[in-house]
Order: structure tokens, then sequence, then C-alpha cells
């Protein structure tokens, strides 16, 4: 009997053999464990989610206009949400229509629509440093060069910026200005100023993501990159519910100059056609009966009293010698250690005590700053935070720094029964 010989399947495409996964996902499966206390993650707090206001959204639309509500529906998005939207961006300063908005399945789809209409291989990206890493993944899927800017605790240097611009002749500039994720920070409305100023003298789209800016918990909002008339061609501004009403709804949008958001539009039909009728117009429907701006401000009152907590026990719990950040909003905070510490070699060790953590390095387009970390502070209670914190400091208090090499460099590591 002459047994079958088959021939090997094709490859996978280049990106897919070169881009591996998120580090911050594989954090998250270690530490899926009920007992772990887990600042790692970027998820909203889910016993604030408005869940009996989406519920009646979700019946009222479905009871209503069910034919629709479970229809096929525009790419674009369904005209009344967009409207909404648009009026929501138009009492914060940013004068929009309808068709100036693209409702996109999550802001992360934004993102790789935005890829795939700007970007050819090769094409030079810039980004803040640290960046966010699901933006880092978008563009490195779309075969871009990133490169970050050189930034301090406002974010990009606009003088770093235009040499930059300059030199590599890059397409865009990701930005979030607002509790940036992963440090918490806040660029000012100079540093904005500067920034749009770099993009309309030398030519180069702004990308502006703005997924927490609503979160705010103390001090006064600052107005959008994209509120700023000289860039008002150049800079496409991307929003979600995640954060402010629940991230499962999956509903996000970007505002964006006509012939980028018609491409962003015809990238989307291939993707998905659309994004889901019930769950676009179940939003609209919450925003027409219920009160969003009020559930924001009763949310970012409880995410402050967490950073809060937070705040308060970082000096006990990180080594002598370390940084942090203090945001004004949002859900995260960014520490750096003293440099001996390397936060990726010490987490695995740290999870033993049942506490968690990000490290920093993920984080970077460049050379990464090894000493650092994310916290995100809204998932746990004050209580909790103080817990977790508290093991925290056991385990770093725990590492033991050894010399290395002739000029002595240090590395602390956790030993290895601690």
């Amino acid at each position: 009997m002459t047994v079958p010989t088959f021939a090997s399947v094709p490859p996978l495409a280049a990106w897919a053999r070169s881009v591996g996964g998120s580090p911050v996902r594989d954090i998250l499966a270690v530490t899926a464990r009920p007992e772990v206390i887990n600042f790692a993650g970027g998820l909203p707090a889910p016993e604030l989610f408005d869940a009996e206001g989406i519920a009646d959204a979700f019946r009222a639309v479905l009871d209503e206009v069910p034919e629709r509500a479970l229809q096929y529906s525009t790419t674009e998005g369904e005209p009344v949400l967009r409207t909404a939207l648009a009026e929501r961006m138009s009492a914060r300063g940013l004068a929009t229509g309808a068709d100036d908005v693209l409702v996109t399945t999550g802001s992360q789809q934004a993102l790789s629509l935005l890829a795939t209409a700007l970007i050819e291989p090769g094409d030079t990206v810039l980004v803040e440093s640290p960046c966010y890493l699901a933006a880092l993944q978008a563009f490195g899927f779309a075969g871009a060069r990133v490169v970050a800017v050189p930034g301090d605790d406002e974010g990009p240097d606009p003088v770093a910026l235009e040499d930059l611009v300059v030199r590599e002749r890059p397409k865009l500039l990701y930005t979030v200005p607002t509790f940036q994720n992963p440090t918490g920070r806040t660029m000012s409305p100079g540093r904005r100023a500067a920034v749009a100023s770099v993009a309309a003298r030398c030519g180069l789209w702004i990308v502006e993501d703005d997924p927490y800016g609503e979160l705010r918990f103390e001090g006064e909002r600052v107005p959008w990159i994209a509120s700023h008339e000289e860039v008002r061609d150049r800079v496409v501004l991307l929003g979600s519910f995640s954060k402010v009403m629940a991230p499962g709804l999956r509903l996000g949008w970007l505002r964006a100059p006509g012939a980028l958001r018609r491409a962003c539009a015809v990238a989307k039909q291939a993707a998905d056609l659309h994004t889901p009728t019930v769950n676009q117009l179940a939003a609209a429907r919450y925003l027409a009966d219920r009160d969003l701006d009020a559930h924001v401000r009763r949310v970012a009152g409880v995410y402050g009293e967490r950073r809060d907590a937070m705040l308060a026990g970082l000096a006990d719990a990180l080594p002598e010698g370390s940084t942090w950040t203090r945001p004004e909003g949002g859900m995260f905070l960014w520490a750096r250690l003293p440099s001996s510490y390397d936060t990726t070699a010490l987490l695995p060790q740290v999870v033993t005590r049942d506490v968690a953590y990000v490290p920093g390095a993920p984080f970077y387009a460049g050379e990464p700053d090894r000493s650092t970390l994310r916290l995100c502070f809204v998932t746990q209670t004050p209580q909790e935070i103080g817990e977790g914190l508290r093991r925290l400091g056991e385990a770093f208090r725990a590492a033991q720094v050894h010399v290395q090499g002739a000029r002595g460099q240090v590395r602390a590591q956790v030993p290895a029964q601690a």
C-alpha cells in the first residue's frame, strides 16, 4: 500500500511570524487567580457599570425598533449615534458634524484602520516614550518603522519632535495627551500648542487618542490638540465608550478630515462591514435617556479615592529612591525604581506573593527603561490597594542586590526561594 505524501501548507504572513503577542495579555493570563491583587490590568471597575441603564437602553431598542436594531447598518455608523457623538464633541469646544465621525468597533479598531489607510511598509511613525502598547502593535503589524520621540513629564519634546520630522519624514505622530497610558501624564496647553505648531509647519498627521480624558478627578480640562485651528486638517481624534460606559459594547469612533475618514470607512468595510447595529442604537438611546456625564462624575470620584489610596502607600511599598507620577485622572500611574532594579526579571517572584504589576519595558519603542512599571489603581478598593502594596513592598524588600561585572553594575533580583 502506498502511503500518500502531503506538501506543507504555505507559511503565515511575515508580520504574523515576526510579531509576538501582548506582554500585558500574557501577564494577565498568569495573574488570573482570584487571590492575586492585580495592578497589571487596564480594565474599568465592573461594579461601577450602569448595568441597569444599559439594559434599559437595549430593551427599549429591541422593543421599539427590532427590525432596525437586528439588521445590517451603514459602515460609517448609525446616524443617531454619530449625531450624538458630534454634539458631545461640539459641546467640548470642537465643532463637529455627524458626517465628521466614523463609528468603530472599539477605538483599537480605529488605530488599525488608520494604519491601513496611512501606512505603507517601511514608513516611519513617531510615538511617545513610553507608549500605549497596543498602538505599537498596530503600527508594527502595518510594517511601520516606529520611532520614539524623546520627552519629559509632559510628553514629547517639541524640539526633538521637529528634528525627527525633518530627519525621518514620518507619516504621523501618535499621542495620548490626557492621562496617558501607561504613565498617567497630561500634556499642558502650551505643550499641545507647540506639538500642533510642529505638525502644521512640517507636514505631519497627529493621531490624538483620548480614551481616558473624561475620567478627570482633579484639575481643569485641557482642550484637545484637534481644537487648534492650524491643525484641523491633519488631526484624527479617537474616542471610546469603553472606559465611561462599558468595554463590552465595543464602541469607539474617530473624527477625521474627509479624505482620510472615507479611506478608513473603506478599510472598515473590508474588516467587518459595520459595528453591531444593536450596540450603536442602545448607546444612542442611553445618551438620550440617561445622564452619561453624571455617571462619569460618579465613576471618577471613586477612581480618585483609589488613586489616593495607591499614592498613600507607594512610599512604603517601593524601594528607596523610587519616583512615580501623580495623575489627575485616568486609570494608571507610572513608577521608576532605582536603576539597579529590573522589573521584568522581578515579576515572576512578585506574583508568588499574589500581587502583580506590568513591567515598563514593553511600552518602549526604543531602548527600554527596565526599572519602570505601570500600576492600575481603579479595579481594587482602597483596602485591597493597601494590602496589594503591602505584598509588593515585601517582594521588593526580599530582593537582594548582586554585583555583576568588574564595573560594579547591579541588578536587583529576588532569591529563588523568596
